[in-house]
Parts: structure tokens; C-alpha cells; sequence
């Protein structure tokens, strides 16, 4: 099976302004990214970013990058123009890692990709894996999601989900114990998708539930389209979203 790996990167972000350039032991952010992805099964990795500074960060480290357009309004958008410029036929498979993910497990990378291939019935897989704290469960900044018996993706969001029934009789708190069955999963932001899907999504409106929750993959559900997702038995490594997520993974990498 081949695969692509494009990463988006946009040089804008409120809580940590130049992110994909941030220096993590000597390398920007996103060519940590591009190299973490490098090690999984892809037949090539390729950055689609918003500014050209950081397409010229990207090309001295040896690093394949385009420039897109920097009105996108989501990553998969900016994704939807890498393809074009690719010239990516509509079934290949585009797997989209996060430009602020340096510690990404490269198979990780690969099972989204493979799960993708083995589901006709879906245009996209993602990945997930089981909660067993309960802060994080109620975090809305953490996504869950619940499946079918396919291993589809049923809905999405920050709230804790699903809850059951007497969940509330002692209050929502973090000594709240967790359902066993079936344990509540985290959402990974990691998709595969074919190119033809990846093009056609701009296009679709966009859904009141995904403005609600912020999260961009609603859209694919709310148009009756599925997701596969693999879940995972190891958890991703931290992202870097704030100033104090970029000194514990530069501290990681240190270590």
C-alpha cells in the first residue's frame, strides 16, 4: 500500500505565535514533524504551509514543502489545494499529520493509512484510544468519540461521551469513576483520507454541529459520509499547542 503524508502548517496562532518554526533541538517544529512522519511506511512527506518562511526552513533541511494559499480556513482545505498541486490521483491515499506533532508514532501513521485501505465503506479513518483518567474525560479541550460495532465513528465531541445514565449522581468532578464498558476514547487527530474525498470537502457546507463543537470532521458525518477508526492501544506523544506544551516536548527531546 502507498500512502502520502501532508502536513499543514500555518505560521499564524494565538496562543503561540510562529509555531511551525518554534526551534525544537535545533529543528523548527515542522520539519520535527516532517521526520517523525518520514519514518513510517509513507511513499512520501510533503509540508503545505501558509507562508514561505516556512517553505524555506523546510527546503534547508531537506524537507519536500508547497505553498498554499493562506486564506484557508481549515487544514483539510489547505490539504484539498496540496493535492491539486500534487496532481494525486482521486484514490490515493493522503494521510494528514498535524504540524504540531513532533512526537507522532510513525505506526500510528501507518495503521490509519492501512485501516483506510481495508474500509470501501468509508472515506476517511482516524485514529483513537481509551481514556482511563477521568480529568481527562471531562477536559473539553480533549475530543472523545463513540463508534458503531464497525468501528465507525458515530459523533464527536468535547463533551464526555457516552455517559451514562447515573453519571451525574455524585457530580461531575475528577474523582468521578469512568464507565468499564465501553471505555470512553480520546480522539487522535490524525486522518487518512482518499484525494478524491480530500477535494470534495471543501465543497460541502459547513454543518451547525461542527461550528458548535469547532471540530471540522462533523461536517464529514452530518453529510451521512463514515469514518473508520483504529484504536490504538499506545497514546500519542503531546502535541505543542501553548508555550508550556513546546518546553515539556523540548525537554523530551532533550532527554
Amino acid at each position: 500500500m502507498s500512502f502520502t503524508v501532508l502536513i499543514p502548517a500555518r505560521l499564524a496562532s494565538t496562543r503561540l505565535p510562529d509555531k511551525p518554526l518554534a526551534d525544537i533541538a535545533g529543528l523548527p517544529m515542522v520539519v520535527r514533524v516532517a521526520q517523525a512522519a518520514a519514518r513510517s511506511r509513507a511513499a512520501r512527506v510533503v509540508v503545505a504551509a501558509d507562508d514561505a518562511r516556512i517553505v524555506g526552513a523546510c527546503q534547508q533541511h531537506g524537507v519536500q514543502a508547497l505553498l498554499t494559499r493562506p486564506d484557508h480556513p481549515s487544514g483539510s482545505d489547505r490539504l484539498a489545494e496540496a493535492c491539486e498541486q500534487l496532481g494525486l490521483d482521486g484514490e490515493a491515499c493522503v494521510v494528514n499529520v498535524q504540524g504540531d506533532e513532533p512526537l507522532i508514532a510513525p505506526a500510528m501513521i501507518d495503521a490509519c493509512a492501512e485501516l483506510l485501505a481495508a474500509r470501501p465503506d468509508c472515506v476517511m479513518s482516524t485514529v483513537a484510544h481509551a481514556i482511563d483518567d477521568t480529568a481527562e474525560f471531562i477536559n473539553p479541550n480533549v475530543v472523545k468519540v463513540v463508534l458503531d460495532a464497525q468501528q465507525r465513528a458515530l459523533y464527536f465531541s468535547r463533551a464526555p461521551i457516552g455517559w451514562w445514565r447515573d453519571g451525574f449522581a455524585a457530580g461531575l468532578n475528577p474523582a468521578t469513576p469512568l464507565p468499564a464498558q465501553p471505555a470512553p476514547l480520546r480522539h487522535v487527530g490524525l486522518y487518512a483520507y482518499r484525494a478524491a474525498f480530500l477535494r470534495r470537502y471543501p465543497h460541502m457546507p459547513v454543518s451547525p454541529l461542527e461550528t458548535l463543537e469547532s471540530l471540522e470532521q462533523l461536517r464529514v458525518l452530518w453529510h451521512g459520509e463514515r469514518i473508520a477508526v483504529h484504536v490504538s492501544a499506545e497514546r500519542p506523544g503531546p502535541g505543542v499547542d501553548t508555550p508550556d506544551d513546546l518546553a515539556r516536548v523540548r525537554q523530551l527531546f532533550e532527554a
